[in-house]
């Protein structure tokens, strides 16, 4: 899959994107098993937060579950055609109210990866139509294809948050 141009997304969103380096798919499907691995090898970490305020591994990865959930249902209405704009969302308020310290580890892991898998079966079922369009999500134009490559750029992103905050 083709990268998206710079006018597929917008600016905020290349710090994701310009993470991602090679087949987009393959990183997808690796990534996983791999990040659900690399974080129960430091499940004594999981209920720690490096700073008051900040959020804690468990949190970390179950925010990442919820944006991959919402950035696949973005990418699921436009690559369908969708018109009408969907709103953002507030992270901070999905963590609050989402209760993932209270969830174990294993279950977290267990859920992106099937979360993962599943999602992967529509993103290789999409031609170069689908994910040439657009779409309006938080008052911004993004593109399908702009969508796969921040999911494999936002796990990147949090993974290095880890290493360079957590651990």
């Amino acid at each position: 899959m083709n990268r998206p141009q710079t006018e597929d997304y917008p600016q905020w969103y290349s710090g994701y994107i310009n993470l991602v380096d090679g087949d987009v798919l393959e990183i997808l499907s690796t990534q996983a098993e791999a990040f659900a691995q690399f974080v129960t090898s430091n499940a004594d970490k999981a209920d720690y937060a490096y700073a008051p305020g900040k959020w804690t591994i468990k949190e970390m990865f179950g925010h990442i579950i919820d944006t991959e959930r919402i950035m696949v249902f973005r990418l699921t209405c436009f690559a369908r055609g969708e018109k009408a704009a969907i709103p953002g969302f507030d992270e901070d308020q999905y963590v609050i109210n989402a209760h993932f310290k209270d969830r174990s580890l294993e279950s977290l892991c267990e859920e992106f990866v099937s979360l993962r898998k599943s999602n992967l079966f529509l993103l290789k079922s999409l031609n170069e139509e689908e994910l040439n369009r657009f779409g309006n999500a938080n008052g911004n134009e993004i593109s399908v294809r702009a969508l796969v490559f921040i999911l494999a750029g936002h796990v990147m992103h949090h993974q290095k948050v880890i290493v360079e905050r957590y651990l």
